[in-house]
């Protein structure tokens, strides 16, 4: 099934150019097209670190920068394709840089390290007994 679908994106990335929102949808980064076309009007897109358009034409080698994440994504086009496939196909459309992928994580080692946000709330809610207990102080009795 795999081989089928590498047969089925060799054959359409023949293609030179396409166009970066179909290209970011084909290699799974965002659900939709019109969800990339949303994330790249709000410039979180940039190619060959120049602000794009939906429109762009993406060629290999180009460089992407996808800001999705805290460490922004910066890869590179290794082939061409306007169709989506399962996850694994869709991975040897492009190629993670080494610096994104040591952003990545080192952000993940921030997060691991960090302290868990619950543990710095001593108290919870007062149950029914600790607002007694502060009404009785109050004099609301």
């Amino acid at each position: 099934m795999m081989a089928a679908w590498q047969e089925h994106i060799a054959e359409n990335s023949k293609m030179d150019r396409i166009r970066l929102d179909k290209w970011l949808w084909a290699a799974r980064f965002y659900k939709t097209r019109s969800l990339a076309v949303q994330e790249i009007g709000k410039g979180r897109v940039f190619v060959n670190d120049q602000a794009a358009k939906p429109s762009r034409e993406v060629a290999a080698g180009d460089h992407i920068t996808i800001r999705k994440e805290d460490p922004a994504l910066q890869v590179r086009v290794v082939a061409v394709s306007g169709v989506r496939g399962p996850a694994p196909v869709a991975r040897l459309l492009y190629e993670e840089t080494p610096d994104s992928i040591a952003a990545r994580e080192r952000a993940a080692e921030m997060r691991r390290l960090a302290p868990e946000p619950a543990l710095g709330i001593e108290t919870g809610r007062p149950t029914k007994r600790d607002r007694r207990l502060i009404d009785q102080m109050r004099g609301k009795s």
